[in-house]
């Protein structure tokens, strides 16, 4: 490697030596500052990849959705299904598709109700019943009525149906027959928590029950009539759970108005 040095003639040689010193300590210098300028870099690069692996590793995971999930539900405190139609034409759906002969069919005694399911309720304990009676309650237009309780009846499959032999049936209406089994003055009250990645709106009777066993989650909000609208409920709820779907939390809020705490 060659390399050419330029001599100033009106200078001395030790004055042309200490001036090429001074200019290899400024270049010594700056490579030392470049070095630790490097160093750095490096350390935040590093920073910025660690951060991102964690970001990767925290991912909310969202659950797949049943095939339940588009209408009302929720599981009684024994573990069984409840569905219940969320309009007219969801109602006609679970009786024509989702309704079968072990299951029970509960309603409240006032016009414009939830269809309400038990799954295998032929089978179902007292409790589940009961709780499956407020499920029904809450889903109908006692809550948007400002009604704090209202009756509730159950059926089997061979008590309802859409054959009069005199017309057609209205959609979302149907032809019952026998006798009923009762649940008097039911309380509108659910609570929403978050399990397994999935928004659950269980009557207020569930969730205690889960509470006694043990079985409740830490974090729940009590829903119940009020004067919030149902976006601005979704919102609370949605913060208070750390859940994101608000589209989800609406489905799964009955008509009318809400107090959240």
């Amino acid at each position: 490697m060659i390399m050419k040095v330029t001599i100033d003639f009106t200078k001395s040689a030790q004055e042309n030596a200490d001036l090429y010193y001074k200019k290899s300590k400024k270049l010594l210098q700056k490579k030392a500052g470049a070095e630790q300028a490097i160093k750095d870099l490096e350390k935040k690069l590093g920073k910025v990849s660690e951060t991102t692996k964690t970001v990767v590793r925290t991912k909310m995971v969202v659950a797949e959705k049943e095939w339940y999930e588009k209408f009302h539900w929720t599981t009684t405190s024994d573990g069984m299904l409840v569905i219940g139609g969320r309009d007219a034409h969801q109602n006609e759906l679970l009786n024509s598709k989702h309704f079968d002969d072990n299951d029970l069919f509960f309603h409240a005694n006032i016009f414009g109700a939830s269809v309400t399911i038990l799954k295998n309720g032929i089978n179902a304990t007292k409790e589940a019943m009961e709780e499956t009676a407020q499920m029904a309650a809450c889903y109908s237009s006692a809550w948007k009525e400002g009604l704090h309780t209202v009756d509730v009846y159950a059926m089997r499959r061979n008590q309802v149906s859409k054959s009069t032999g005199k017309g057609s049936i209205a959609t979302g209406s149907f032809l019952l027959s026998g006798e009923r089994q009762w649940y008097r003055n039911v309380s509108l009250s659910l609570i929403f928590f978050v399990k397994d990645g999935k928004i659950v709106a269980a009557p207020e009777i569930t969730f205690y029950r889960l509470k006694e066993k043990g079985n409740s989650p830490a974090k729940y909000v009590n829903v119940r009539q009020g004067n919030m609208k149902k976006s601005d409920a979704a919102k609370k709820i949605s913060k208070a759970l750390e859940f994101t779907e608000l589209d989800t939390i609406m489905q799964q809020l009955p008509a009318g108005e809400f107090k959240v705490s």
